[in-house]
């Protein structure tokens, strides 16, 4: 099973569009979809392709039980 991602309430739907758009079967559910809206918030300072790149990179090249009771700050 590949990774899914759960985008805060404040993550720019750009980079899930840009995510998404290059790679279809990459899962990403939106803190509105998950009743999470107004509870998450993650600064964004990369560029909208530096932000998706990093996202695909974590999505190719780690697993799922690497995540699992795992918080990590990714400066996106």
């Amino acid at each position: 099973m590949p990774i899914r991602f759960q985008a805060d309430a404040d993550f720019n739907q750009i980079i899930v569009s840009a995510v998404v758009r290059r790679h279809q079967e990459i899962d990403v559910r939106t803190a509105t979809v998950a009743g999470l809206a107004g509870l998450i918030v993650v600064p964004q300072i990369l560029a909208i392709r530096d932000a998706a790149d990093a996202l695909i990179l974590i999505w190719a090249a780690t697993k799922p039980e690497e995540w699992v009771n795992r918080v990590a700050y990714l400066p996106i």
